[in-house]
This record gives structure tokens, sequence and C-alpha cells, in this order.
């Protein structure tokens, strides 16, 4: 679909879970495959941005062989690319985003790297999002700050709940609720943890997961204009054979 005046269109994705076992073994040896295919999702979509929103990586112990092709496949990315860590791949020191050399890249934004947001000015848009810094709890959407662009994104990686438990001990599930969603006053919340898609909006923000690749089999096409935002899906390709 074409874009309309003024319209930036985003590609968001999540858990694609880049490995050297289950992912490798179910995308014909390549442990990025799910990468390769959100990009080409994404590229033939037409997008401005791809947004990742966590859980990249099945984890921070990947070899070095599997990032360096993360790194040649992001770098080749014909469009910014903007990564969220997850609970599976947190920022930490020794995580695959330092070790990988992919908070290094002109068109990769590591949200937390540098800054919790990625700024796009000839697209007047703003992508906030909350990283996963260890392996801890913590609430993904709070802290998120007022709108600093025309165009709002935030981005979280979490367990969405209707209302929070009682009780004040540490769960490790990552809740978001109705409430952090709205609080955000995005144009859209991009959501990551869920194999699923699913819309978890309540209507005053538009919220959703993407689901991951795997499962869902498509990527989130979200669609920023003056006039609102729509959220429609393109389908994530396996390579033939």
């Amino acid at each position: 679909m074409p874009t309309t005046p003024g319209e930036i269109v985003l590609v968001h994705s999540s858990d694609l879970h880049v490995d050297d076992g289950y992912t490798m073994r179910a995308w014909g040896g390549d442990g990025n495959g799910p990468l390769a295919a959100v990009i080409d999702a994404a590229h033939g979509a037409g997008a401005d941005i791809l947004l990742l929103t966590g859980d990249i990586f099945e984890h921070n112990r990947l070899r070095a062989d599997i990032l360096d092709r993360t790194r040649a496949l992001l770098a080749a990315a014909p469009m910014p690319v903007v990564m969220l860590p997850g609970n599976h791949d947190p920022l930490t020191a020794d995580s695959v985003w330092h070790r990988g050399g992919l908070t290094d890249l002109g068109n990769v934004h590591v949200l937390g790297a540098a800054g919790d947001s990625a700024l796009f000015g000839a697209l007047d848009l703003e992508i906030w999002g909350r990283a996963h810094t260890d392996y801890d709890d913590m609430r993904p959407l709070l802290g998120a700050p007022p709108r600093g662009a025309a165009r709002h994104v935030a981005a979280a990686h979490g367990h969405f709940v209707e209302r929070l438990p009682p009780g004040e001990r540490p769960k490790a599930a990552w809740l978001i609720t109705p409430d952090d969603i709205d609080a955000t006053g995005a144009d859209y919340v991009a959501l990551g943890h869920w194999n699923a898609r699913t819309d978890v909006g309540s209507g005053g923000v538009p919220a959703h997961y993407s689901g991951a690749p795997d499962y869902a089999e498509t990527v989130n096409v979200v669609r920023i204009a003056k006039g609102g935002v729509s959220v429609g899906q393109a389908a994530v390709r396996r390579p033939a054979g």
C-alpha cells in the first residue's frame, strides 16, 4: 500500500530469538534467519523504520560467528533499525549488544546504550523504550517521557495484565498495565514478550504485540499520519527449501 503525504511507516517485530540452537535448526541452519526475514518484510512494506522490541537474541552467550552475521545483516538493512533489549538479551556489560559491536552501527539504535530515546528529525519521530539491563523484575513502561516530537512511539518488553497483583514482592514478570500504556500518550506502543499477535490497547493509545515471526508469521505495519494510526500486517517468508 502506498504511503500518503506526511505518513511514516514503522514495521514492528519482536521475539526473534536469534540463536545457535532451536532457531538455527528451524531456519535451515541460519540462526539469524528470522532477522533476515523480518528485514526483508520491512523493506517490502516500505518501512521508514524497523523497530524490534526485545528478545531479538535467545541469550547473551551467543558465539562470535552468529553475532558477525547479525552485524552484517543490520549494517546492510535498507532502513534504520531500533532495537530494545529484552529479558532474554538484557543490556549487560558482557551482552551480545556490546560483544557483537551492535551499538557502533550508524543505522542501528540500541535503546538504553546511549539513552532511552532514538530521535529521527527528518521524520519528526521519537522512539522511547526502557531496556532490560539485568535479569531482575522491572516495570517496562514506567518513566515514559512527555512527547518530544510530533510522532511519539513507546517500546516495551513485558507481560500485559489488566491490573497489578497485590503485594510488593518482585515477581520477575515485567508487568504492563492499561494505565501504563495510556500514560505514555504515544501514537503507538510497540510491545514484545508474547509470541501471538495481540491488540491490548484500551482505545486511547494503540498498543500491540507483534508476535514472534516464528509463531505469528507476520510483522506489524504501523502507519502514522496526521489523521491517526493504522496497524496492519505483512507476511514473514522463510527461505525456500
